[in-house]
């Protein structure tokens, strides 16, 4: 099964978004970090990522006793990207992310954990693919914080690739 019809059929085309259905903004974040030549993997994690909800989307698409079933659909390394971006809590793990920790806390389990250095640039990555998708598609999200996530992205400059450091200071190099 391809992911975008597991997306349909867990209602992402319902639910909506800033601008437009969450299934919209699903697509867009996929392919802003096609965009940037992401790895198929992280393409695929950008798709999906709002599927266990997150810190800053309550939706759930999917519980997580069936993370077997998106592992399934999207691969296993992909499905740990989701799950990263979902079980993070934000505000206990932004700051720690590119320090000498790169600690994470997990918002499902209150457990603190290191993820290697791969996951947290796919971190960094998907929550700038994000978030420009936001700025872009609002300007009252973009009005209000911008410069925090302009302030955000300059400290993960060191996770970020090229072409989303790029693409931040495009999108919010004004903010």
């Amino acid at each position: 099964m391809q992911a975008r019809t597991f997306l349909e059929e867990l209602g992402a085309g319902a639910l909506a978004h800033r601008g437009g259905t969450l299934l919209a903004h699903l697509d867009r974040v996929r392919e802003r970090l096609a965009a940037w030549q992401a790895r198929p993997a992280l393409q695929q994690a950008g798709l999906c990522h709002a599927c266990y909800g997150t810190d800053g989307f309550p939706a759930v698409l999917l519980p997580l006793d069936r993370r077997a079933e998106l592992s399934a659909v999207i691969g296993p390394e992909a499905e740990a990207i989701v799950y990263l971006y979902g079980s993070c809590d934000r505000s206990a793990s932004y700051a720690t992310l590119v320090d000498g920790t790169g600690e994470v806390r997990d918002r499902f389990t209150g457990a603190r954990h290191r993820p290697d250095e791969r996951l947290r640039r796919d971190f960094a990555e998907l929550t700038a693919a994000n978030e420009l998708d936001l700025a872009r598609h609002d300007p009252v999200f973009r009005d209000r914080w911008g410069p925090e996530l302009l302030s955000l992205f300059t400290r993960f400059r060191p996770l970020l690739s090229e072409a989303a450091w790029a693409d931040c200071l495009a999108v919010l190099g004004d903010a």
